[in-house]
């Protein structure tokens, strides 16, 4: 197919905006195009962009995405991957009335992609969702993002984030320190989405007054959680003992979200996971649904995305 030309005029015409866009040395420019394989050429706010068709009417789009963005922000290379991994994506119809975002007090969450907005969706309307797919496709920290919405806007009192801690058997005894030491480590990246979302010193507060709290898998036996927002990650290690015994810890006025990547399990060969046995079992239970994601949902370093697809292969090799 032969190469062909599309001009773009960038409106309106402001140079500190111009800046934002291309980046330092046009790097911002130059990751546009070794993503689609096109060359972009600029003159104040006139832009000529030459290769396939196709790739430069998205090249173009993102470009003009990327332009409205840095009339209120600035722009860095995270950002314009994140833009880049968005033109993969299947988009969201814009005709869509569910509500794609979630607001807390320090950020606004956008979803990316009709995946991600489906997930939302299912999290604002049914009492339990599974979010299933590789690392990186933002499922946790859209649960974390809805479970905080949930809670401001007085649907749920408490948020309980729960991970199954080091191995399915949650062996702890030999790591240093006292309990909470131990088990740190395996909760600190929900914490991290909590912060970020929250502020340090409001979710210490939150923590110190039980309306949030971060706890081990095991912690939730013989538990009845009522009114709370509950959430289960890295539920593929999860044993199907285990994933009973969470599910029926589901009180009066809680909704849970269950999270897990069925590739990556940690539990012994030959044991199934929780996870995998529960989307058999639940399938076509009502008020219950399930959102999968793939790689091309993946919205982390763009490398990330290749090795989800190189291990797919590999296992469909299998």
């Amino acid at each position: 197919m032969s190469e062909q030309l599309l001009e773009l005029t960038l409106e309106p015409a402001d140079n500190q905006r111009l800046a934002r866009l291309c980046g330092q040395f046009d790097q911002h420019l130059k990751l546009i195009e070794n993503h689609f394989g096109v060359a972009v050429s600029a003159r104040g706010n006139h832009f000529n962009i030459a290769g396939d068709p196709q790739n430069i009417e998205t090249a173009g789009t993102v470009l003009l995405q990327l332009y409205r963005q840095a009339g209120d922000e600035d722009l860095d290379p995270e950002s314009v991957h994140m833009a880049l991994r968005e033109a993969g994506m299947t988009p969201v119809d814009e005709n869509s009335t569910i509500n794609g975002e979630v607001r807390t007090r320090r950020k606004v969450i956008r979803c990316r992609g009709r995946n991600q907005l489906a997930y939302l969706h299912n999290m604002r309307n049914s009492d339990l969702t599974f979010g299933i797919g590789p690392a990186g496709t933002g499922k946790t920290y859209l649960a974390v993002a809805r479970a905080i919405e949930a809670l401001e806007q007085e649907e749920v009192r408490r948020i309980i984030l729960v991970r199954p801690a080091v191995e399915a058997g949650e062996r702890l005894g030999f790591l240093p320190g006292d309990l909470m030491q131990k088990i740190d480590p395996y909760l600190r990246p929900m914490y991290d989405a909590l912060y970020e979302m929250l502020g340090f010193e409001r979710v210490a507060r939150l923590v110190e007054k039980s309306i949030i709290e971060v706890a081990p898998l095991a912690f939730m036996r013989g538990r009845s959680l009522s009114e709370s927002f509950v959430i289960l990650d890295e539920a593929q290690n999860t044993s199907a003992e285990q994933m009973k015994m969470f599910l029926t810890r589901i009180g009066f006025g809680s909704r849970a979200v269950v999270t897990g990547d069925i590739t990556q399990t940690d539990l012994p060969h030959g044991q199934e996971s929780g996870l995998s046995q529960v989307v058999h079992i639940l399938s076509k239970v009502k008020r219950v649904s399930f959102s999968r994601f793939d790689a091309q949902d993946v919205v982390r370093h763009p490398l990330v995305q290749v090795i989800v697809e190189a291990y797919a292969k590999h296992d469909e090799k299998d």
